[in-house]
């Protein structure tokens, strides 16, 4: 079953940061764009490896985003 997380990723002075609001604590870093999203990508996969491995329920997808114009 394919489950789709919504992800943040912010542009810091020298990196991007990513994280997925639906598993607190799944987060990543990287010097691209590109790379913190295959980091972050890596990083959910083990995350909720490691919820199972644990006996954590596995949250369902819920957050969503949206672009805002002003």
């Amino acid at each position: 079953m394919i489950m789709r997380y919504a992800v943040i990723i912010e542009k810091g002075e020298k990196s991007y940061g990513a994280y997925v609001p639906d598993l607190p604590g799944c987060v990543a870093v990287g010097k691209t764009k590109r790379e913190v999203l295959k980091l972050i990508r890596e990083a959910i996969e083990l995350h909720l490896e490691g919820m199972r491995e644990e006996g954590i329920p596995i949250p369902t997808p819920a957050s969503t985003s949206e672009t805002v114009e002003v």
